[in-house]
């Protein structure tokens, strides 16, 4: 890592009350590794005073630069920031409550040195409730069987790049994008390497549900063809099944001989296929929508105020 200069991405989210610990965590590895450091703080729209605690901070630690956006534009916008002011030729990404502890970079940087482009984290062990574990593996394997892209199970925004390597990642200039799986789709020389993942060092994730759903459907309709595909499917089996249903309805009119009284199954089948029809319309709509983000060409996010930047 001679000659390298690092830089350290954080998205901050109400994290007024740790920041110091982080800071001081990065620096001790600064000070052991003789880093040539700049470490990037993005306040995502954080409602306590989390971008004055950056301002403190940057008067001691002269390598910090702080970056404020308008407003809270979520998780992958704000690192995404990060990436587009950063200057170092070895670039990591890390979270602000100290899950992924930067006493893990040195290692993380050694694969970058011996040859590999990008050094990401492998979840071998997740401390949190057994609803969020459940749910994220099975967003990872449904996400991976699915997409076009091989995403990596249990791999996060965690991960060490060389510069080059986040070029042309900002290439993409997607609105919504999934940071994981542009890193993945992007290729060159990756690993994979395993880490036992951290409880919070302090406060409450800014992962909502409704923010963790967004992210889950951003990895799914940006690196899939299945959920389109599916209405054709589905489409071919309802017009395989209407086509015997409607044989055997005519077989009882005509052959024996009855009335056709099928009220209840008529219900049944009017209320399935209204319901599927509205299913394949907000599937479509999904990818309309993202059709339409990209066509506004908005920029992906808007800066507040900035701090030796």
């Amino acid at each position: 890592m001679k000659g390298k200069k690092i830089s350290i991405i954080v998205p901050v989210y109400n994290s007024e009350k740790f920041l110091d610990l982080l800071v001081e965590a990065v620096d001790i590895e600064k000070n052991k590794n003789n880093w040539d450091l700049e470490l990037i703080l993005i306040d995502d729209g954080s409602k306590d005073h989390s971008f004055k605690k950056i301002f403190e901070l940057a008067k001691i630690f002269k390598y910090i630069k702080g970056i404020k956006l308008s407003r809270n534009f979520g998780h992958q916008i704000a690192v995404k920031t990060g990436l587009t002011y950063c200057s170092g030729d070895y670039i990591a990404i890390i979270d602000d409550d100290l899950q992924d502890p930067p006493n893990l970079l040195p290692s993380f940087f050694t694969y970058l040195d011996n040859g590999y482009d990008v050094a990401y984290g492998v979840r071998k062990k997740r401390k949190e409730s057994f609803i969020k574990k459940l749910s994220y593996a099975s967003f990872y394997k449904i996400l991976k069987k699915i997409s076009n892209t091989d995403i990596q199970l249990d791999s996060g925004d965690f991960c060490v790049m060389k510069k080059r390597v986040v070029e042309n990642m900002l290439k993409l200039q997607e609105k919504n994008p999934f940071l994981r799986g542009i890193r993945a789709w992007i290729g060159f020389n990756q690993i994979g390497v395993e880490y036992e993942r951290q409880a919070r060092v302090a406060g409450e994730s800014g992962y909502t549900l409704k923010k963790l759903f967004k992210i889950a459907k951003d990895g799914i309709f940006s690196f899939s063809n299945v959920p389109i595909r599916l209405i054709t499917i589905l489409g071919s089996l309802g017009l395989v099944f209407a086509f015997f249903f409607s044989c055997y309805i005519l077989f009882q009119y005509f052959v024996n001989l009855i009335p056709v009284k099928g009220y209840t199954s008529l219900i049944i089948i009017i209320s399935f296929f209204s319901s599927l029809i509205l299913v394949c319309l907000g599937i479509i709509g999904e990818y309309i929508v993202r059709i339409y983000d990209e066509v506004r060409n908005r920029p992906f996010t808007v800066i507040d105020e900035t701090i030796n930047v």
